[in-house]
């Protein structure tokens, strides 16, 4: 088995489980061996046990593998928090880890890729995100407003005095503050609420500011 037959397996989609070599009459134990030696090359990079991804120059990779690769580690999640933010551009920075939000146990990842953290959230708050289609994938992102919610709920966020300053956001008009009060609302969390209401007073009174705050 060569590098370019798995090429041709994945297509467009980098990510694959061991489970695809090992249909029909494949030997399983001939499919270790090849993945281990692929692996030793740099032709594969193995992101968790079983679950691997092409190399380049092997196979192109195309744009959102990376966040893909979040949803795929450790499931069912969404990326939230920082990385959510700024994926839709509410803040400058590249945040360096993928941190997610799942209602499994939390864990971390680290592999070549990057760092994958999954936070733990209850089973009612796991709501408020959406589906993306990518070249690699499906992967679930927070909206916004939910973002904002699940940072505020899990790093225990009070909105003190300057801390949204602190944050250099930007493209403050993108944010829905009809929705933003429809969810915490519906997360029934006076605290919440109380900073959801900071965040909206903050909103309403930098629109129209320069980009960075």
């Amino acid at each position: 088995m060569k590098i370019g037959y798995l090429a041709n397996l994945a297509a467009d989609q980098p990510v694959f489980k061991a489970e695809m070599l090992r249909v029909g009459k494949a030997n399983p134990a001939c499919v270790n061996v090849q993945l281990s030696r692929w692996k030793k090359a740099g032709k594969i990079v193995q992101l968790r046990r079983g679950l691997y991804l092409v190399n380049a120059p092997y196979l192109k990779l195309p744009a959102g593998y990376d966040l893909y690769i979040a949803g795929q580690l450790h499931g069912p999640s969404y990326i939230s928090l920082h990385k959510a933010l700024e994926y839709h551009g509410l803040i400058p920075e590249a945040v360096p880890v993928y941190t997610s939000v799942t209602a499994r146990r939390p864990v971390t990842v680290r592999n070549q890729v990057g760092e994958f953290s999954y936070r733990h959230i209850k089973p009612g708050f796991f709501w408020g995100y959406e589906r993306v289609e990518t070249p690699s994938g499906e992967f679930f992102v927070a909206t916004p407003e939910k973002a904002f919610l699940d940072l505020f709920h899990l790093e225990g966020v009070k909105i003190p005095d300057g801390y949204l300053r602190e944050l250099r956001l930007q493209n403050l008009e993108t944010l829905d503050l009809e929705r933003l009060a429809a969810f915490a609302g519906r997360a029934g969390s006076p605290g919440l609420s109380r900073a959801a209401a900071k965040l909206a007073a903050f909103v309403r009174g930098n629109k129209g500011e320069v980009k960075y705050l």
